[in-house]
């Protein structure tokens, strides 16, 4: 019966990622040119998870607090990912992360998938939206690795939410990684413990023509092609209106 009900889920979560990707067939290029296949479902994936940053920003229920912005090494933003679950609970997305290099702006963009998983009595499915701010050196380094299993050596916790976040200062602290999360559907909590991010292989083909190395790339020593500047932008207009908010604090 268990198993029964884990290839039930996995067939659903599948199911609903290939339609996910199959609907984004074409997108348009730095250059106004139209692009089709894999590359376009990349670039609709970065111009996706600029609108959810812009977005989670705004929102006056889960807006990130500019102090947070100010102190983040990276950030890893994953559209539409999807949450399903029938006894199993469990996620699967693609996305997109950058990090932020010293006096040498944001690296190119890196792409990665999220899988994780877990056990209790849950119903549903929805697609949510997520931000990952990586907050600390050891955080980043571990986002570089080739497998990083999220809450397995540093912490991961929902992030402090209003325009400022001087009452909440754990996240200063210790915390690894702070989420924030747009949902659709219903569905009762976003648990990201244990959830594996590794590279995305195929969506790096798609995007840089060949397999560049994803800790090079958030490294900064990936030469960031012309088709990332708007999402780059997103990411620089975002931290540099936090760093702005907080000048006088």
């Amino acid at each position: 019966m268990k198993k029964s009900v884990v290839l039930l889920f996995a067939i659903t979560l599948t199911a609903a990622t290939a339609i996910g990707c199959s609907s984004r067939k074409t997108a348009v290029n730095a250059q106004g040119q139209t692009v089709t296949g894999p590359k376009a479902e990349v670039l609709d994936r970065m111009q996706q998870s600029s609108k959810v940053l812009h977005d989670i920003m705004n929102a006056p229920d889960s807006e990130i607090p500019a102090e947070v912005l100010k102190s983040a090494k990276c950030v890893a933003i994953v559209p539409s990912m999807i949450k399903g679950g029938f006894v199993v609970g469990g996620q699967h997305g693609r996305g997109v992360a950058t990090c932020r290099r010293p006096n040498a702006g944001w690296s190119a963009p890196a792409f990665f998938t999220l899988t994780g998983g877990s056990w209790g009595a849950q119903i549903g499915a929805e697609g949510v939206d997520l931000v990952m701010l990586i907050m600390n050196d050891e955080g980043m380094q571990q986002l570089m690795s080739n497998q990083f299993k999220v809450g397995a050596s540093g912490s991961v916790a929902a992030g402090p939410v209003g325009r400022h976040a001087e009452a909440s200062t754990d996240w200063k602290m210790s915390t690894g990684v702070l989420t924030y999360s747009r949902t659709r559907g219903l569905f009762a909590g976003l648990d990201l413990n244990g959830a594996v991010v590794k590279p995305d292989e195929d969506s790096t083909v798609a995007f840089y023509g060949k397999n560049v190395n994803f800790s090079d790339t958030l490294a900064g020593k990936v030469t960031t092609p012309a088709a990332a500047q708007t999402f780059l932008s997103s990411v620089r207009q975002a931290f540099r209106e936090a760093k702005q908010e907080t000048a006088g604090f």
